[in-house]
């Protein structure tokens, strides 16, 4: 049993409230996270259909009546369903933050002041609140009011003008780069203001903004294009990286692998290996090669060379020859391979759950790893409005007070689905 197993600490974030109030995909991801380090997370959505992330693909159960998408980003929650038009809803809620430590929302700037959620009346009441939000451009400047999703982001931001193949418009990102990113850098801050707080006394407004978030991951275009003074700008180049020759997607006989021989070492080994398994004679003595520089300036000249000696191989038998050679390699994985993946396995890095109605579900776990204590989740995503009457109850409403709402719909209830 790993130490992780013996749980020899509690978790980091025992004993912190989190009030989730966002939807989709970035906030819930950020209570996700939350909730795996320890803190309580309590989820509130509003009252018929909830969480619009409980409306995406992929359905799963009778009718299509669970969101596997809401599923993966709200597991270790619990969930209340409250009408906010209703002022015993609204005294509910504020109450609720009252007792919290932080509260998440991803709702377009000003949005939640309508609801008297907003940051300077939440903070006015509990001034020791950490109020996180995140949105496509954040609470400034002169697209705050615009609406948006990573998507946007990610073509403003100049990273997807530089994938693809030259002349043919950048392809889609299958996955949330913005949303996702966004969220762990608002988990990173979140933890921060608790830790300022225990000596200020008092918490902050956290404003992230996705397009902030995606300009800030350029690693080198931005200083290309600043130290060149403006003359280098990054182009679609396809499969490989102009500025790290040899580093990028090749084609073999039945499939594609990566590799990274973009290291003078590493490149010395590469290319001494493609010589001696039938490459030109010459080449991996080819002092031209053997400097990041020389590499950038012969690229064509190198991929001449290196796409045809993969092409005529198996991945198996490329990985095999470059894995003896200490050459960083891999195959492109499907996600079937991905989850049968040993190393995926050894890892935990998809967590099984029991859920009440669809039985042994499996999902993505999340990469945080502790020597003490383990952050894997066990608790599925809540139902809307399950935990309504004992989170009600822990803020001291009477059982007669809970009936009352439950039966004017001020708390809403979905009745499980069989």
């Amino acid at each position: 049993m790993s130490a992780a197993q013996n749980s020899a600490q509690p978790l980091p974030l025992a004993g912190i409230r989190v009030i989730d109030y966002s939807h989709f995909l970035a906030g819930p991801y950020v209570g996700r996270c939350l909730a795996a380090l320890g803190a309580e997370v309590i989820k509130v959505e509003r009252p018929g259909s909830g969480d619009a992330g409980r409306q995406h693909a992929w359905f799963v159960g009778e009718d299509g009546a669970y969101s596997g998408y809401f599923l993966q980003l709200n597991m270790g929650k619990q969930g209340v369903s409250v009408n906010m038009k209703d002022p015993r809803g609204k005294a509910l809620v504020q109450k609720l933050v009252d007792s919290a430590d932080v509260f998440i929302e991803n709702y377009r700037p000003g949005a939640l002041d309508k609801l008297g959620l907003g940051y300077a009346e939440l903070s006015r009441r509990n001034p020791g609140l950490v109020y996180c939000s995140i949105s496509a451009y954040g609470h400034t400047g002169p697209d705050a009011h615009r609406a948006g999703f990573g998507l946007i982001a990610e073509a403003k931001s100049g990273i997807m003008q530089m994938v693809g193949q030259p002349g043919e418009a950048p392809p889609l990102l299958r996955i949330s780069l913005g949303d996702m990113y966004t969220g762990i850098h608002a988990v990173a801050a979140i933890n921060a203001a608790l830790l300022g707080r225990t000596k200020s006394g008092k918490g902050q407004h956290i404003d992230m903004a996705l397009y902030d978030t995606l300009v800030s991951m350029h690693e080198y275009a931005v200083q290309c294009y600043t130290f060149s003074g403006g003359t280098e700008l990054p182009v679609q180049t396809g499969h490989d990286m102009p500025t790290s020759t040899l580093y990028g997607v090749f084609r073999a006989a039945d499939g594609d692998l990566v590799i990274a021989a973009q290291v003078d070492d590493a490149w010395k080994r590469f290319a001494a290996l493609v010589q001696s398994h039938g490459g030109p004679a010459g080449f991996g003595a080819d002092t031209r090669f053997h400097t990041t520089s020389g590499r950038n300036a012969n690229r064509l000249e190198i991929l001449g060379v290196v796409k045809p000696w993969v092409a005529s191989r198996t991945v198996a038998e490329v990985l095999d020859l470059l894995d003896g050679i200490d050459v960083p390699c891999a195959k492109v994985q499907r996600i079937d391979e991905v989850l049968a993946d040993p190393q995926i396995q050894a890892r935990g890095m998809v967590v099984e759950q029991q859920h009440p109605v669809l039985g042994k579900i499996r999902l993505p776990n999340l990469p945080f790893r502790f020597s003490d204590c383990d952050t894997t989740i066990r608790q599925v995503a809540p139902d809307l409005g399950q935990h309504n009457a004992e989170v009600a109850a822990g803020l001291g409403f009477s059982a007669e007070e809970i009936a009352a709402m439950q039966a004017d719909g001020v708390l809403y209830t979905r009745a499980m689905p069989s």
